[in-house]
This record gives C-alpha cells, structure tokens and sequence, in this order.
C-alpha cells in the first residue's frame, strides 16, 4: 500500500515569483501615492487654516474718527474723514501699502488704495490741519495717511506694533467728484481691508452741528 501524504505543499517557480514581485511593486506604488497625498492634503489644510486665522486677526482697529469742516461754500460740508488706526488684538504687521478701503456713501462707491504724501514717512500732528487733504494730491481712489506714534522705529505705513496710532485721511470732496464733500445727515461705510484679508467696517453719519463752524474745524463722527 502507498501512504498517502496529506501534507500542503507551496507552488514555486518563476511565474510565482513574478506575481509576488509586482504585488510588492504594486503596493509600494500605492503606499507612495497615498503617504503624497496625506502630505498634500495636510499642507493644504494648514496653509487654509492659517489664511482664515489671518483673515479674523491681521486687521486694524478703528480708535477715533473725526471730520474736517469745509465752511468755503455756501452750505458747510465734511471735505475730510480722519480714522485713528491701530492693530487689532493679535494682529500681526499690517502695512498700509497693501490695505485697501471700500467707500460706500449715498451717491459713491469706490475702492480706495493707500498714497503715501510724506517724503519722510512719518509726520509729527501738531494741529488738525498738519495733513491737508485737499492739499495732498489725492484723486478720486486714493486715500493718504500720516504718524501719530510710530513706536520710535519708523515703521510707517507698516503698522507692527500695538502702541503704532496712524491717522488715514480720505478727501471727500475729491471721491464725492468735486462736491464740496458730505453734507449734514450723509452717512458713509467704510470697510478697510487688509492684504491678509481681515476687514473692519466703520459706518459714519455726518453731525448736524456744522452750522458756526469755522473752515477746518474738526468735528467728532
């Protein structure tokens, strides 16, 4: 009798070997395509999470606001919108070269870009006047701005610090198209956008107490 051999028995050969080699390949090739894409996905992750933390802190604050009176015509008007700037909590450096404004009023809406107007860089406020607005070339889609505190390191227009107060000035006159500027009861939204994205609204109604007013007198908003 033969004794019969129970026992499994593996195929070999080159044919086998061929098969398990591209099996290896195959896997390795698809482990490589799937660890790129896990890195292209988590760079793509973190690089939009950074932009929307950028867009919610590099931003600037609003401190004050005031209006410059044009008492030249026959009706008193605003010719001048002056907004004390600052950095928003956690902001990072925001350069004003790079911040655009969008001016909405009832008649006009435009984008204003920043114009630098100092050959220094910085000026030193010593009245409500040391930045004329209709004295600083601006068109119709720019708008200016000057130092009040520059942190003792010339920065300006970069705005890199807390203790940094720059003053944006907007001559309305000019982006109303040679009205005069705003009228008493004019109301003007202004959105100023940084380069990051981060924005801040500021909605402004011209005061009724113009009537007295002398040429250049400021006025709170």
């Amino acid at each position: 009798m033969f004794e019969q051999d129970d026992a499994d028995r593996g195929q070999v050969g080159i044919g086998t070997l061929i098969v398990f080699i591209a099996m290896v390949l195959v896997a390795a090739i698809a482990a490589g395509v799937l660890v790129n894409t896990a890195g292209f996905l988590q760079a793509t992750a973190e690089d939009a999470g950074q932009e929307s933390v950028d867009k919610v802190t590099n931003r600037l604050d609003v401190v004050s606001t005031h209006g410059l009176v044009n008492a030249s015509g026959s009706e008193m008007k605003i010719d001048s919108l002056n907004l004390t700037i600052r950095l928003a909590a956690g902001s990072g450096g925001v350069s004003l070269q790079d911040t655009t404004i969008k001016y909405v009023s009832g008649t006009e809406a435009k984008n204003l870009v920043f114009k630098n107007t100092s050959k220094t860089g910085a000026h030193e406020k010593t009245n409500a006047t040391s930045l004329d607005a209709n004295n600083s070339g601006l068109n119709s889609t720019e708008y200016t701005a000057y130092a009040l505190d520059d942190d003792g390191d010339s920065s300006f227009p970069v705005v890199n610090s807390q203790a940094d107060r720059f003053e944006i000035v907007i001559n309305t006159s000019v982006v109303e198209g040679g009205t005069g500027g705003l009228k008493t009861g004019d109301t003007v939204d202004l959105e100023i956008t940084s380069r990051s994205g981060g924005s801040t609204q500021v909605i402004m109604t011209m005061p009724q107490q113009l009537a007295g007013q002398d040429e250049n007198d400021p006025i709170p908003l």
